[in-house]
């Protein structure tokens, strides 16, 4: 058997995606090269004070897992969060730089259609639908544009959900990340349940799906089910976990079918973020939307600090179990996967009770995970319960 490292490679996955950074490395990168998204001058309007910023995303391989459940229990629901994972890991980069309203949405669908049905595009868009309600709601206004569905199943084996995001800005109002020793990190839970949420969230968001879906689930998966993986990846790899997406788990106090809970729908901190601009924009020196990278993602935007995260938040139970299942090293799942803390907060220390407790009211939990210090590249060092590991670009 493979490392753990070699099977997330050999599935054809990487936290890092080292090749798409190599490949863009020396594309412009627009008006705020530190800013977390791309945004590029005003070329609708031609404002100097405005910019653009667009963005597009998947739910990646999540919409896979999705597809074996449907077919397993006839859930359409679980389609509703594949939408909200593709539509959220686009409007939380955006609103990391300050972005939250009047933003536009065009989603491009692409489909078996031999295997996935026109119910299933019909929940998708009627999903796409309650999330832009369940927005307003929150005093964000979202405009669906429309988009493109595509029958293509000489090349998706079932279905890729992604969507493409739009918006204009004040270039006032763009955060751009200047993380500074002295500052203090607070996180922010991605499981859990907000006020926002109808149910519990076992915080897996959009990231290393691969690895779980196969590191947990029975191979009874793979040959009922061979459209829902890559052919060239090595037999041993897939689906080589033992549990069942049926079977019944109690995550504090809810029961939850263990398919549904690896399938939780990605959180979007939207609301959240838009109030603690409105309320602590000055004392914000950046916001990490921990995606690709995990708690290293913060790496990208740094230079000359060391970031200590010595108090970070509790492992939820579904990474737990990921961990047990798998036999993943801790050090390596901190890469993978957001490990329960998908927003970071990099603020001075005055601030950060106030901003907890703000969060608190959004029913999210956040707490001071660490600091940062004066260093000589780029470093983060994490402190768990199996070590302290460092990490570095």
């Amino acid at each position: 058997m493979s490392s753990s490292k070699d099977k997330y490679e050999l599935r054809g996955v990487s936290a890092s995606k080292f090749e798409v950074h190599a490949a863009i490395e020396n594309l412009d990168k627009g008006l705020f090269p530190n800013a977390f998204c791309k945004i590029i001058p005003d070329v609708v309007a031609g404002d100097p004070e405005w910019c653009n910023i667009m963005h597009a995303d998947t739910a990646g391989t999540k919409t896979s897992l999705a597809y074996v459940y449907w077919r397993e229990t006839g859930d359409l629901s679980v389609w509703k969060g594949i939408v909200q994972d593709a539509i959220v890991m686009n409007l939380d980069d955006m609103a990391v730089v300050g972005c939250f309203q009047d933003i536009l949405l065009s989603n491009t669908i692409g489909r078996n259609k031999n295997l996935v049905t026109g119910e299933v595009i019909k929940t998708v868009i009627q999903g796409t639908v309650d999330f832009v309600d369940n927005m307003k709601e929150q005093g964000i206004n979202l405009h669906l544009t429309g988009g493109e569905t595509a029958d293509v199943g000489d090349i998706v084996r079932t279905v890729d959900i992604g969507f493409t995001a739009f918006a204009r800005m004040k270039r006032e109002d763009v955060l751009s990340v200047d993380i500074q020793a002295g500052d203090v990190v607070i996180g922010f839970a991605s499981y859990g349940q907000s006020t926002y949420e109808s149910e519990y969230n076992g915080g897996m968001g959009s990231n290393g799906l691969t690895s779980a879906r196969h590191d947990i689930l029975a191979a009874k998966y793979r040959d009922k089910y061979p459209e829902s993986y890559d052919p060239a990846t090595p037999k041993d790899l897939v689906y080589s976990g033992s549990r069942s997406l049926d079977e019944v788990v109690t995550v504090e106090g809810n029961e939850i079918p263990l398919g549904k809970l690896i399938l939780s729908p990605t959180r979007t901190f939207m609301p959240l973020i838009k109030s603690m601009f409105d309320k602590y924009r000055s004392a914000l020196h950046g916001l990490i939307h921990c995606t690709g990278g995990g708690t290293t993602k913060v790496l990208k935007f740094v230079e000359g600090v060391k970031i200590i995260k010595d108090n970070p938040l509790p492992i939820p139970p579904l990474f737990q179990l990921i961990h047990q299942e798998s036999g993943t090293s801790l050090r390596e799942m901190y890469q993978v996967f957001n490990m329960g803390c998908r927003l970071e907060a990099y603020v001075p220390a005055q601030f950060a009770e106030e901003i907890i407790a703000l969060s608190t009211t959004f029913g999210i939990h956040a707490q001071v995970m660490g600091r940062v210090e004066s260093g000589t590249g780029k470093e983060v060092e994490l402190h768990t319960s199996a070590g302290i590991f460092e990490y570095s670009e």
